[in-house]
Parts: structure tokens; sequence; C-alpha cells
């Protein structure tokens, strides 16, 4: 068996929200390769080697997916629902990062198989913090389902 991805898939259409995000990586030493995808349909067609990614080795799966709820042609919760749909990417760890507060975006992203919320801060400082903490733990510190 292929030794898991490093990579992380960020899923983010605001282009300065991508730019925090990369920043905050290289801040906090995560050197590890971030794909980009704009939209929902992107974010799937990478994962599973179809549209403008087909024929992409789809067991390179990433680490982990970062994952933001409002998202042009499919949302958050589309792509998360289609991730857990397929075996694939069914234990793939999904961090839903996004600037929503609504409880029932917090209550159908737990039920749809989400393995984190995080609400992104406002202060910069305060998103360089977290996002040091999400890569010390998802990259270091948590344990993979076996084969993922």
């Amino acid at each position: 068996m292929p030794a898991p991805s490093r990579k992380i898939l960020l899923v983010e259409d605001n282009p300065d929200d991508v730019a925090l995000t990369l920043r905050a990586f290289k801040k906090n030493s995560i050197t590890n390769e971030v794909v980009i995808a704009t939209d929902g349909q992107e974010a799937l067609d990478w994962l599973f080697g179809t549209g403008a990614h087909a024929g992409r080795d789809t067991s390179d799966l990433p680490a982990f997916v970062l994952l933001d709820l409002k998202l042009p042609k499919l949302d958050g919760m589309e792509v998360l629902r289609a991730m857990r749909a397929d075996p694939r990417t069914a234990l793939l760890r999904v961090i839903m990062l996004t600037t929503s507060r609504e409880e029932g975006d917090v209550v159908e992203s737990y039920s749809l198989g989400a393995t984190s919320y995080i609400r992104k801060p406002v202060d910069f400082d305060e998103f360089i913090r977290v996002v040091g903490q999400l890569g010390l733990y998802w990259l270091i510190l948590n344990e993979p389902a076996p084969g993922r």
C-alpha cells in the first residue's frame, strides 16, 4: 500500500482567504503541497479524477480537506455529502473552515460526516494560530483511519 499523501486540499472560492491560508501555512512552517479548488465541483473532480482532472491518480488523496461552506457550483455540504457517499473518500478527514456561525450549518456538517468544524477567525494573528494548530494536529498528531 502506498504511503498516504501529505497534500492538503483547500476548497475556497475567496482569493483573499486562499492567500491568507497559504500565508498562515508558511508562517507555521507547514510546507505540504496545497491543492486549491475554487468551487465544489472542482474539488470533487480533483478527488475523483473527473472533469478537468480526468486521468489523475485518485489513489493520491490528501491528508485532509479544508472545506468552505459557501462555494459556487456545489456548496460545501454537497461536496461533503458526495465525499461521504463514495468509499474512496468516506473516511477522508474533512475540516469545515468557514465564517458561518449558523448552528444549523454546524449540525448539518457533523451529520454529514465532517471531521471538524472551525470558524475562521477575523483577526489575522488568531488565524495564523488556528492554522498552526490545524497543521500540528491533522498532519502530526492525529492517527488517520487505516488505508487513509
